[in-house]
């Protein structure tokens, strides 16, 4: 059995609660001039190009939206925009009640522990700001590494900077993005969050064909870290 030296986290729907758009959204495209739904369908269509941060900053990316929808906001309001999407976003962020504890018993075990989130420009704004932050030796941003997972950048990229190698990784996630199966193919070991609050879960490009072991809560990741290590031990 493997003995795990890190432990990595999807962020949203893993340590969050389920993530749904919050009626703060309405301020992001009242200020932009445009109705709602047409906003949010052109973010679900584009979310992985947003996510790669190759469309430039925040303010770049919204502006390059708002060419998606047909508006055309003056700089005032894309700033503006920009600040109010930042606060709908951090408002949609419930951290879930276990997510510290679990972080912190992780490390009190000698664990490593981190983040593997693709995400757009919000996230490393205001994560620093979370009570997990100072818990997580490593933060990977899609945004940041220009790749969205499956791709096996963003796990290599945890990698390096724990100075670990993929065996020694744990990864957990609830399966957006086919993370659990980038994570596999990354060499990682890959287990599911199935916690019954995810049916309410915004979620793209999910993992539903997993046949892989899952967890009812984020806490069963320590059961599953201590036999782990008991295995080992008896081994």
């Amino acid at each position: 059995m493997p003995n795990y030296q890190a432990v990595l986290f999807d962020f949203f729907g893993t340590l969050t609660r389920p993530v749904q758009r919050g009626a703060a959204h309405l301020g992001t495209a009242e200020l932009l001039g445009c109705h709602t739904d047409t906003l949010t369908e052109v973010l679900d269509r584009t979310y992985y190009e947003r996510a790669t941060g190759r469309l430039g900053n925040a303010e770049a990316t919204l502006r390059w939206v708002c060419g998606q929808v047909g508006v055309h906001p003056s700089d005032h309001a894309v700033r503006a925009a920009v600040a109010s999407r930042h606060r709908a976003v951090r408002a949609d962020t419930r951290l879930r009640a276990d997510a510290a504890p679990v972080l912190t018993a992780l490390r009190q075990r000698g664990l490593r522990t981190g983040v593997i989130s693709d995400c757009t420009h919000e996230l490393p704004a205001f994560l620093p700001q979370l009570a997990v932050a100072p818990l997580l030796d490593v933060r990977v941003f899609s945004v940041q590494v220009g790749r969205c997972k499956p791709d096996p950048a963003l796990y290599l990229t945890a990698c390096r900077r724990l100075g670990l190698a993929p065996r020694d990784c744990l990864y957990v996630g609830d399966g957006g993005s086919q993370e659990l199966t980038g994570a596999e193919r990354a060499g990682m070991t890959a287990v599911r969050l199935a916690a019954p609050d995810l049916a309410e879960h915004m979620v793209f490009n999910a993992d539903r064909d997993w046949r892989g072991p899952t967890l009812g809560t984020l806490r069963d990741v320590l059961d599953l870290v201590d036999a782990e290590v008991i295995g080992v031990g008896v081994g």
